[in-house]
């Protein structure tokens, strides 16, 4: 159950968190990816220390509630936006949450190509944003996922 606090918006770099908010987003993170999908993986991968990543999430008294992050891969020629680590916590799901920070993400980024790696059972949610399959499904950890693109 969510707190009655109020849910806050946050965006930050690498740089701008400060050690405290940085272990909560991670523990987020692994408590669903490593710890509830039971995939053990480099969860850490050193791409939140690139200087082009940013954090986006929500939270409520000051612990993360949903969370995604923003990277720039290199591209031909120019950067390709990359969305990934997106996550819910279980008693924040439903509301929503996802799609906001999906939204908040894409009118940063703007009208420039945009990829992610969708857990397949989630494509439809991501086609709602103008996401497309551009590929097989493929397995990653033993999840089945979907390259995806817009733009």
């Amino acid at each position: 159950m969510i707190s009655a606090d109020p849910m806050i918006f946050r965006t930050a770099s690498f740089q701008d968190l400060d050690a405290a908010t940085l272990y909560r987003l991670l523990k987020l993170r692994v408590d669903v990816f490593v710890v509830e999908q039971k995939c053990a993986y480099p969860e850490l991968d050193g791409r939140d220390l690139e200087p082009g990543t940013r954090h986006l999430w929500y939270e409520v008294d000051r612990q993360p509630v949903a969370y995604l992050r923003m990277l720039a891969d290199p591209g031909e020629g120019a950067v390709v936006h990359r969305i990934g680590r997106v996550v819910t916590a279980p008693e924040a799901r439903g509301g929503g949450l996802a799609g906001q920070l999906l939204t908040a993400a894409l009118a940063a980024i703007g009208e420039e190509p945009v990829v992610l790696d969708a857990q397949s059972h989630l494509a439809a949610f991501y086609t709602k944003y103008g996401f497309a399959p551009t590929g097989p499904e493929f397995l990653d950890d033993g999840i089945p996922h979907l390259p995806m693109r817009r733009g």
